[in-house]
């Protein structure tokens, strides 16, 4: 019909929006396909409304059309959030990639099979004349008689056993010729004990004078806890995340009666004592030419009725290994301004995630240079896996190589120049290839932007500058997993205690936590015991 002279119209005149409703109850009334003769006997306003008709539904059609594509990638964003909070609840949070094994290598028990096809080569055998053999002691005896301790930290309780054979016997009708020792790992009622100061009072008959030792003085003025048990109680709260009010349940339990609102008030004390080495430590962090910095919530102070303000530590590590968790109210970009300063030393190099805060912050600070993590890009491509498999798969692959040239790096434990020279001849070649992969990848106009393989190479390809710094400077780090393992402590103990309630406790924890885990765990302290 439409090929038909006499139904081309050089204008369509505009109608309203009734005239299109009209247009359509027309078009929906006229059969389907029509004759020369059905079409001829149409008066041209019923034509000119049969058009109407039909153009009215092919945008309609289109625009369906597009809000089902829209509900698609709507629809497949919501299964990958569900994915994503599925695997953070219920499945494995490791993003190890554990590769396929080649279609030519055999299973073990191929292997197996293989073996056991084979029959034993007989040898030669010769007679060997009898002898006699000691028995051997047992696995359990073995084990039951080896020290599994330091002997120069942990007491031991020595428990004499009697000989059933000798009981009766005088000492003259038996001689111990040597003795077995066997150890056993126990535990008392309690751990804790109570120090008693006996400082006797004196009167001297020739001048008649009263006096009387001073007690020990002790890290807190006027307190009854003694230095151990606040080195303990840090060490418990902090390292090993006991919450306070379960250290109280516990002490109780033991036989002490002691107030939860003291303990509270102790660990703030102790707090206030450790803060000028908390400034000196995040000084030096400050001064440090390489750094690494993060963030990390933490639900600090009331908000409301049942509702708890959220706040966050900013973890910022140094090149000596040191480590410190500020905390801030909010994740705003002026933290890192106020947190680093404005002035960078010479060179200085800040490594981060892709959050937008850390690239402002590197733009408005002179002489600092921005690198970006390769374990944060390598994640976007972990979890485009679901959505482009094969994609993600060859991302992975290239990444992998990049960081086995690193792991050769420590296995043969270069530095500096020596270091620099394997990143440039092995490294560089491997990072060039992949962002010429990204760019060619991204070019594929059959990637919708929602895709998450088109998030994860846009997330590559906007920070390729900040991802080969570490190939010009030997000192910086290819990623930030040091400082992912540093602040693993603060979502360690917030599975435990929770929650800071206050502001100023959320500080106390963020000045504690990075003296007691790094102090702690150090080797030097580690061979001191308090």
């Amino acid at each position: 019909m439409r090929n038909n002279q006499a139904f081309l119209w050089t204008k369509v005149p505009v109608i309203d929006t009734t005239l299109l409703m009209k247009a359509t109850t027309a078009a929906a009334l006229f059969p389907t396909p029509l004759s020369l003769e059905q079409a001829a006997a149409f008066t041209p306003q019923q034509v000119l409304m049969a058009v109407q008709g039909w153009q009215l539904a092919e945008q309609q059609a289109a625009a369906f059309q597009q809000q089902l594509t829209a509900f698609k990638e709507q629809i497949d964003a919501l299964k990958q959030q569900l994915d994503w909070f599925k695997r953070q609840t219920f499945g494995q949070k490791s993003e190890k990639r554990i590769p396929e094994a080649p279609a030519n290598q055999l299973s073990l028990d191929e292997t197996m099979d293989m073996e056991a096809a084979v029959p034993p080569a007989t040898s030669p055998t010769r007679l060997v004349p009898a002898h006699q053999r000691k028995v051997l002691r047992s696995a359990e005896d073995k084990a039951e008689a080896v020290p599994f301790f330091d002997e120069n930290r942990v007491p031991v309780e020595t428990i004499e056993v009697p000989n059933p054979e000798i009981a009766g016997l005088t000492p003259e009708l038996y001689t111990v010729i040597g003795s077995k020792e066997t150890y056993r790992l126990a535990q008392q009622p309690g751990s804790y004990v109570v120090i008693k100061y006996l400082r006797p009072v004196i009167k001297r008959l020739d001048t008649q004078t009263i006096s009387c030792p001073p007690a020990p003085v002790g890290v807190l003025k006027g307190s009854r806890a003694d230095v151990s048990f606040a080195a303990g109680m840090i060490v418990e709260k902090f390292l090993y995340h006991l919450p306070l009010y379960r250290l109280h349940q516990r002490l109780q339990d033991m036989g002490f009666t002691l107030s939860r609102v003291w303990l509270t008030q102790l660990m703030q004390r102790i707090v206030s004592l450790l803060e000028p080495i908390y400034n000196a430590q995040f000084d030096s962090i400050r001064a440090s030419r390489v750094k690494a910095m993060d963030e990390t919530p933490i639900k600090a102070g009331l908000q409301g009725p049942g509702k708890m303000k959220q706040g966050y530590f900013w973890p910022v590590y140094g090149e000596r290994d040191e480590i410190c968790f500020p905390y801030c109210e909010s994740r705003r970009a002026e933290h890192v301004d106020q947190l680093l300063g404005l002035t960078a030393p010479p060179g200085s190099v800040l490594i981060t995630d892709g959050y937008a805060a850390y690239s402002r912050y590197a733009q408005k600070t002179e002489g600092l240079t921005h690198a970006q993590c390769w374990a944060h890009t390598r994640r976007e491509f972990f979890e485009s896996q679901d959505a482009d498999p094969q994609r993600a798969a060859e991302a992975l692959e290239m990444i992998g190589n990049i960081y086995a040239v690193e792991a050769e790096i420590r296995e043969q434990g270069l530095k500096g120049a020596k270091k620099q020279d394997v990143r440039l001849t092995k490294a560089k070649p491997l990072v060039e290839e992949f962002f010429t992969w990204v760019a060619d990848t991204a070019a594929d106009t059959g990637l919708l932007p929602s895709n998450p393989m088109s998030k994860a190479l846009a997330y590559a390809h906007k920070r390729r500058a900040g991802l080969e710094v570490f190939l010009s400077d030997a000192d910086v780090p290819i990623d930030t997993n040091h400082l992912e393992r540093g602040l693993r402590v603060i979502p360690m103990g917030r599975k435990a205690w929770l929650f800071c309630w206050t502001e100023l406790g959320a500080k106390q924890v963020g000045q504690d936590t990075p003296l007691s885990y790094r102090t702690w765990t150090s080797p030097v302290c580690q061979t001191i015991d308090s």
